[in-house]
């Protein structure tokens, strides 16, 4: 909630009608959900400007509104001019960040970032009042309504920090001030937007930009990162797999050994230790015990869609299709590989490769043929490019088989794969993996 004296000093807009006897306000840029007495704060797309919705936020209870226009309804009662209301948002969620003052953590990555956040959240809420970035919402209006719903006794605020091309993640970092950085790797994911690896890392590396001088940044040790973030002077923490002395790996469950100190972690895969040590390192920077680190790490539950394990028809099929880039996909699969007996492995398409996308499907494929537990999988492949990753398999894996859509591979799953089996799917959102698992579930028509 902000004052009339506080919007304008947040985002030196001019009053232009102010008739309200209202002492502070919220605000909300969705019409459909404004509540009475906010501001309406209209957002503009390439498609749509939100300014023409104005009069339906009035009507539907908003006491005001900005614009960027001339026009405004009469029956509004407070209305604020700003040259852009996106800016403006920023403005006034960096003016909420500096008012409550806690202690912000920035963390970004090609891969593996809203994960990290979610361990680390586990870790630090076993001691401080944390308010995180909801879900995958990283975007510059991700990070306004992540600031505008943060409590005003919350401690720590985690924000994740996403980006389509350079100078995203900088605008960012300039209006949430971090105090501490993550940064958790720099692939290939978004190489198609970005053009080459160096810009990804440096894309990244946006992040340090508006560090704190006397902050932290905790990164993976990839020298493409160092390069780019060579001019923040403040303290690094760089790590990798390396680091991590992995000493039992079953389903649901990792644990290593990180500084000759053991934790335990309730999700499967030696990447997500690795994810693990920055909330490890994090929490000890702040002042947490070892008991209360371990403790976070043990409640860490994986969020929708990763890893999710259901049992269908006496099969066990475990989804990790909320996202898929190189590096997630070798890991994730490799991983299973690992953890299953006779596994079967189902692949659809990773996305904004660019150019790159036949080349970074038949570098999965690779990487996979190299794995020793190939020989006894089973790989089902779906859509176009996922099937260049089958044709590299075929001279490795146990069997492997490509399907042009959901349907196909849902109906194959149901005629021939065995009860007990366990099905891994692994896909970017796009392929909408989910139709396999309503399918085998009865409930879907594709």
């Amino acid at each position: 909630m902000l004052t009339v004296e506080e919007i304008v000093a947040a985002t030196n807009a001019e009053i232009i009608k102010n008739t309200t006897n209202i002492g502070e306000f919220s605000f909300s840029t969705d019409t459909r959900t404004i509540e009475k007495g906010q501001i309406y704060l209209p957002l503009k797309g390439a498609s749509f400007d939100g300014e023409d919705f104005i009069n339906n936020a009035i009507e539907n209870g908003a006491e005001g509104c900005f614009i960027t226009r001339d026009s405004y309804p009469e029956n509004a009662k407070i209305v604020f001019k700003v040259g852009n209301t996106l800016t403006a948002y920023m403005q006034i969620a960096n003016y909420k960040r500096r008012k409550l003052n806690p202690i912000v953590i920035g963390i970004t990555g090609s891969s593996g970032k809203t994960t990290t956040k979610e361990i680390l959240f586990s870790v630090l809420n076993t001691k401080f009042k944390v308010h995180k970035t909801f879900s995958n919402h990283n975007n510059e209006i991700g990070f306004c309504e992540t600031l505008m719903t943060m409590p005003d006794d919350a401690e720590i605020l985690i924000v994740e920090m996403g980006m389509r091309g350079l100078g995203e993640i900088e605008l960012l970092s300039k209006f949430s001030e971090p105090d501490y950085a993550v940064i958790t790797n720099a692939g290939s994911a978004h190489i198609g937007r970005l053009g080459s690896l160096d810009n990804i890392a440096k894309a990244k590396s946006e992040i340090v930009k508006y560090l704190k001088p006397d902050g932290v940044l905790i990164s993976e040790n990839n020298n493409r990162i160092k390069n780019f973030v060579s001019e923040f002077k403040g303290k690094k923490i760089y790590h990798d797999l390396n680091d991590c002395n992995i000493v039992c790996r079953k389903p649901s469950f990792v644990r290593f050994v990180y500084k000759n100190r053991e934790y335990d972690l309730n999700v499967e895969g030696d990447y997500n230790a690795d994810n693990a040590v920055s909330a490890v390192e994090l929490g000890y920077l702040l002042g947490m015990s070892y008991e209360e680190i371990h403790k976070g790490l043990l409640e860490y539950r994986p969020i929708e869609k990763r890893w999710e394990t259901k049992d269908i028809r006496g099969i066990t099929v475990i989804n990790d299709s909320y996202n898929a880039n190189p590096e997630s996909m070798k890991a994730s699969v490799s991983t299973f590989l690992q953890l299953y007996k006779n596994p079967v492995v189902v692949l659809g398409d990773m996305g904004e490769l660019g150019d790159y996308t036949d080349e970074l499907h038949k570098g999965v494929g690779k990487y996979l043929s190299s794995l020793p537990e190939i020989k006894t999988a089973r790989f089902l492949t779906v859509g176009e490019y996922a099937k260049e990753i089958g044709e590299v398999l075929e001279t490795s894996a146990g069997f492997v088989k490509n399907f042009e859509n959901n349907e196909e591979v849902s109906k194959y799953i149901i005629d021939n794969i065995d009860v007990g089996t366990t099905i891994f799917l692994k896909a970017s959102r796009s392929m909408k993996f989910e139709e396999i698992i309503g399918k085998l579930e009865g409930e879907v028509k594709i």
